[in-house]
């Protein structure tokens, strides 16, 4: 259930973005070579659209930069915090 909703809240976003910039979903499609229908299952919260897709719609609305973001550990407190703890607390370099 949680990964439908994310996908449909994500789906509704990426349809925001395209509409903020104008742009028809036949035009984000033919932008990003993908179907009209892809492109709107996409946006209407389908979470079987592939990964690849996915992240080529996010480049055609100017998005694709949030996604490493968006999962990256270490924007998070937990992965900063473990982080310190994982990592060693000198690097020394090779003679």
């Amino acid at each position: 259930m949680a990964v439908k909703l994310a996908a449909r809240s994500i789906g509704e976003s990426i349809a925001t973005w395209r509409k903020l910039y104008s742009i028809t979903s036949q035009e984000l499609a033919d932008r990003v070579s993908v179907s009209r229908a892809t492109l709107s299952r996409l946006e209407n919260g389908d979470p079987s659209v592939s990964f690849e897709t996915f992240l080529r719609v996010c480049q055609g609305v100017g998005m694709l930069d949030k996604i490493p973001e968006a999962v990256d550990p270490y924007e998070t407190d937990l992965g900063r915090i473990r982080a310190d703890q994982a990592l060693p607390q000198r690097v020394r370099k090779s003679k």
